[in-house]
């Protein structure tokens, strides 16, 4: 395999999806870039690699060895990796090429990579901390630290962020958060306005991080899925899924038949129940009650069944390396069937109340509209994206077993309003209905779990998973035997990072009371992108 333009040798990473991993030299990092954009493909993910050489030096800082950048094309994910070499340095900071100017997404990844690892994007003109309030020495990089010896760190002066101002006549500013008036998560918003139309919104995210990728190369690899399922508590399935598949990648494990086909089926349970929340919510945001009740009722159910038959509502801990955690009978399976028909016969009958309500669609038409070519050049992503012509889905591009052999429909639109990630929403339901009921129907026999033995060198591995928000991915390197066999680095990547600033533009020349709507049109994870 190969990006166009480039000569480089990639190596096939053992994952059911399509994943190379090359190392680049500077030209070449900045070269693959515009290579990918030229043919159509998007930046997935962007962070500092392994911290040095995995050990511990007395005295010494140690420093990120490498800068790494996954992309999407037609034929898969290119792993990247830039070393990080001495000539690189200047003055105390290490550099690489700024990739903001060819993916705007790459911005703030490239931000929170100079807060947790010490790294600069030479060139970048936003260079404002991310994820670092100023409660962090300036010398201070969480991934810098020996994980066997972390220190804590004095809490330094808070600095006041430097939102970016607006001027002119009339133009005041509305400053929302962090702490919500409900129990969300916190992010604060600064809106610029003039009387109640929004003429720009700037987000200060990163007060839920909890230094996650530092606390998993304190963690055995067979035992860090759990933390990878509480990195975003409503993704849970997908996290532990794509963390399993990186790890199982890494030790070259092939899970058994009905194992994967299990974890599709978790997926796609963990995919309506947040739909059916969603659609309750925007309902709810647009005055109409009715609908919150309804698609409440439902997912309450849904939970429920997901409880009974798996032994934890939202599936927490069920995926687990090698498989899953146990099996499931035919009378369970029965009760999943039954309740798919059930569910799906009121959904259907509350999207023809949804779309016959005259008030609720002229609340949703035309608002918060984010067009093709934007979400395109801003790469949006997941349902969001597909809600605004970007036909991504992991499940129809690069399906792998048992999606391999389903003919998954994907859900578009073209609109870029909130009717359109409304629409989504309700095709995904449908489909999601569809393929768990051909789950059930025809999931092999055998076992659900198998033994993972961990490499003697050190290895590398990566997940690949469509989310219900979107595709996450999970780039994972193991040290060695020698080493115990611990991870040096694990970078978890939520599609919140690409689709938080495509938010601020789907605000713009709307009003302020419609941005609870727009925002729950999203609907994106805080804790999944500060970390």
């Amino acid at each position: 395999m190969r990006i166009p333009g480039l000569d480089l040798e990639f190596d096939a990473l053992p994952a059911p999806v399509p994943i190379w991993h090359a190392q680049v030299t500077t030209e070449q990092w900045q070269s693959a870039a515009t290579a990918v954009r030229d043919e159509g493909g998007r930046l997935l993910a962007l962070w500092a690699g392994p911290i040095g050489d995995g050990k511990s030096t007395a005295g010494v800082a140690r420093e990120p060895a490498f800068m790494c950048a996954a992309y999407v094309t037609l034929e898969g994910t290119f792993w990247l990796s830039l070393p990080l070499a001495p000539l690189a340095q200047i003055g105390r900071q290490l550099v690489y090429p700024d990739l903001a100017t060819v993916f705007p997404a790459a911005g703030r990844m490239q931000r929170a990579a100079a807060d947790l690892s010490g790294v600069h994007a030479q060139g970048a003109q936003d260079l404002r901390p991310w994820l670092n309030h100023g409660a962090w020495p300036a010398d201070h990089y969480p991934l810098q630290q020996d994980p066997d010896k972390l220190t804590l760190v004095e809490a330094t002066e808070l600095v006041n962020y430097p939102f970016v101002h607006v001027d002119g006549d009339g133009v005041h500013e509305i400053a929302v958060g962090p702490v919500h008036a409900g129990i969300i998560e916190p992010g604060h918003f600064r809106f610029s306005v003039v009387g109640e139309k929004v003429l720009r919104l700037e987000q200060r995210l990163g007060y839920t991080h909890k230094g996650t990728e530092q606390r998993m190369t304190q963690l055995a690899p067979l035992q860090a899925s759990r933390l990878a399922g509480r990195v975003s508590g409503d993704t849970t399935v997908a996290y532990a899924w794509a963390y399993c598949m990186a790890l199982e990648s890494a030790c070259q494990t092939t899970v058994p038949e009905r194992a994967a086909w299990l974890r599709a089926l978790m997926l796609e349970r963990e995919r309506i129940a947040n739909h059916l929340g969603d659609l309750g919510a925007l309902g709810n945001d647009a005055a109409f009650a009715f609908g919150l009740a309804q698609f409440s009722r439902l997912r309450e159910d849904w939970l429920r069944a997901s409880g009974v038959v798996f032994g934890h509502r939202l599936m927490m801990d069920c995926i687990v390396p090698g498989g899953v955690k146990s099996d499931i009978d035919r009378a369970q399976c029965d009760l999943l069937v039954q309740q798919c028909d059930a569910v799906e016969q009121e959904v259907r009958t509350l999207f023809t109340i949804y779309e016959a309500h005259a008030g609720l669609q002229d609340r949703f038409m035309t608002t918060g509209r984010v067009t093709p070519a934007l979400a395109s050049r801003l790469g949006l992503t997941g349902l969001a994206g597909r809600a605004s012509s970007q036909a991504w889905d992991l499940r129809c591009d690069h399906p792998w077993p048992p999606y391999s052999g389903m003919d998954v429909a994907m859900a578009t639109h073209h609109n870029g309003d909130v009717a359109a990630r409304v629409a989504v929403r309700f095709d995904e339901v449908f489909e999601s209905m569809r393929l768990i009921r051909r789950t059930l129907d025809e999931m092999p026999a055998g076992e659900v779990s198998c033994p993972v033995q961990l490499p003697q060198q050190p290895a590398r591995g990566a997940g690949w998973v469509e989310g219900w928000r979107g595709e996450l991915f999970v780039a994972l390197e193991l040290a060695g035997a020698d080493q115990a066999n611990r991870i040096r680095r694990c970078h978890l990547h939520d599609p919140s990072w690409q689709n938080w600033p495509v938010l601020e533009h789907a605000i713009m020349g709307n009003i302020v009371p419609d941005f609870p709507l727009i925002n729950k049109s999203f609907n994106l994870s805080y804790s999944g992108q500060d970390l």
